[in-house]
């Protein structure tokens, strides 16, 4: 009986007969890979089937509204662990919003002038740098 090397667990294992070009072993964990990675690849090629589990997940969360919730208030290490990778995320990468402003200074009543500034590098599209030219205070 032919051999082949498992694309899960790269363990050798016997190719059955019955199943062409046979990529996994037997084992539940290395089904359970074959199975994601399929699933996966049939989301980014199959329109209509990614639409399809995309409904499903959404019916399940309304039937399940506070699992999520719940599942965070009984699993202490699983948020605390969230939380941190969370903030290490936050530090790596800028966040930008149009409704944040960076300065330390409080704007005050007046008349200003809005120019383009260099540096725009913001995620939003719809936002821009720019300089505050101070025509007049109120």
């Amino acid at each position: 009986m032919p051999t082949a090397r498992c694309a899960a667990c790269r363990r050798s294992f016997r190719v059955r007969p019955q199943v062409r070009a046979q990529r996994y072993c037997s084992a539940p964990a290395c089904q359970c890979v074959r199975r994601k990675r399929w699933q996966s690849a049939k989301r980014r090629t199959d329109p209509d089937y990614h639409e399809n589990q995309a409904r499903a997940q959404e019916a399940w969360r309304d039937r399940h509204p506070d699992y999520w919730r719940t599942y965070r208030k009984t699993h202490d290490a699983y948020t605390r662990d969230n939380r941190d990778k969370q903030a290490r995320r936050d530090q790596s990468r800028r966040l930008a919003k149009m409704d944040v402003s960076t300065a330390n200074i409080p704007v005050v009543s007046g008349r200003y002038r809005l120019s383009p500034a260099p540096g725009n590098d913001l995620a939003k599209s719809d936002a821009c740098t720019v300089e505050l030219t101070v025509l007049s205070r109120g």
